[in-house]
């Protein structure tokens, strides 16, 4: 293990707040109890003193966070069956499968796309020292299908992440979602920070980065609509929190809310039918489609198309086939 000194500065105009509360936001995926649990531990100072439990910070204070840092994970070479949408000299574009983690961590070491490309390929970037990482441009959610762009060197790296930098790489997805979504077509624009109550989250919050999600809607059904989205911005969890914050969370999402909340308002036989739906979509129904980008290498632009995974298109049929049921009994009324 090896340690590091983080520096805080409070800003000028900061108000009144805990400093438990105040550093919990301020560092990624860092509880408020991990914080009070450091200052137990004498690892953080203020203003060059030991902090207190219940200590609130004051403007332009400096906190100083000594933390241990563990070794990276050195991902190891594994034979994992890859879906290839197209391969040459520079990139790579994969289908990744719902259920796959993109890149080792300490809850998933073993079985992620990371060690799958280690055990097809020793060309991959190793762009800003990732080893942990080699060739991952960008991420999709572990329950989120579809397509991903893998670079083989540190120029095309560096050139792919810039166009996913300046918002130029275009970028759909197709979901279901909870509701009737009555507006054709719309804008999400809300900004996203980690969650202060879990970690593990993102919210919507007016301190948070920018983040710009577009929708369309493709079919309407009597308790969930069919969408298209468009990502303006790259953000962790993005199309999952905008939905969830619009109240239109991702069919089958657990941690946003997309199982077991919204059956409150469903009568017995919805409420029996979409039990049935959620146990066909054990996952957020969500597929990353299209991708589209300039070739590093060759300048022009290219897009890819995937189907939508088995699951997705069984899950489609089924609401169909549902709603198609509630149209002959109307039928019959009348």
């Amino acid at each position: 293990m090896t340690e590091s000194i983080n520096e805080i500065i409070v800003p000028a105009h900061k108000s009144k707040e805990r400093l438990d509360a105040f550093l919990a936001h301020s560092i990624e995926r860092t509880s408020r109890s991990q914080i009070q649990k450091w200052i137990k531990e004498g690892l953080i100072l203020v203003d060059g003193q030991p902090a207190k439990p219940k200590q609130s910070v004051l403007p332009n204070q400096t906190i100083q966070i000594t933390r241990t840092k563990l070794p990276p994970i050195e991902a190891q070479p594994e034979s994992i069956p890859l879906d290839i949408v197209f391969e040459d000299e520079s990139l790579l574009i994969i289908n990744k499968h719902a259920g796959m983690v993109v890149h080792p961590a300490y809850g998933n070491r073993t079985g992620t796309l990371v060690n799958a490309l280690l055990g097809y390929s020793k060309d991959l970037s190793e762009y800003h020292d990732d080893l942990d990482r080699p060739g991952i441009v960008h991420r999709i959610d572990k329950d989120t299908s579809g397509l991903l762009v893998v670079a083989k060197d540190e120029e095309v790296h560096r050139d792919l992440a810039l166009q996913f930098k300046d918002k130029s790489v275009h970028r759909e997805y197709v979901a279901v979602v909870w509701g009737k979504i009555q507006k054709g077509q719309g804008t999400v624009d809300a900004p996203l920070a980690r969650s202060i109550r879990d970690r593990r989250k993102i919210s919507v919050s007016e301190i948070g980065k920018r983040a710009v999600t577009h929708y369309q809607v493709l079919q309407r059904f009597p308790i969930v609509t069919l969408l298209q989205l468009r990502l303006e911005t790259g953000r962790t969890h993005q199309i999952r929190v905008h939905l969830a914050h619009k109240g239109h969370p991702v069919f089958g999402d657990q941690t946003y809310g997309g199982r077991t909340r919204q059956l409150g308002g469903l009568n017995r036989a919805q409420t029996a039918e979409v039990q049935d739906w959620l146990g066909l979509m054990p996952r957020q129904a969500l597929h990353a489609k299209t991708l589209g980008f300039v070739h590093p290498k060759t300048g022009k632009t290219i897009h890819f198309d995937s189907e939508l995974p088995v699951d997705m298109q069984i899950l489609i049929e089924r609401i169909q086939n549902y709603q198609n049921t509630i149209n002959s009994e109307q039928e019959k009324v009348i």
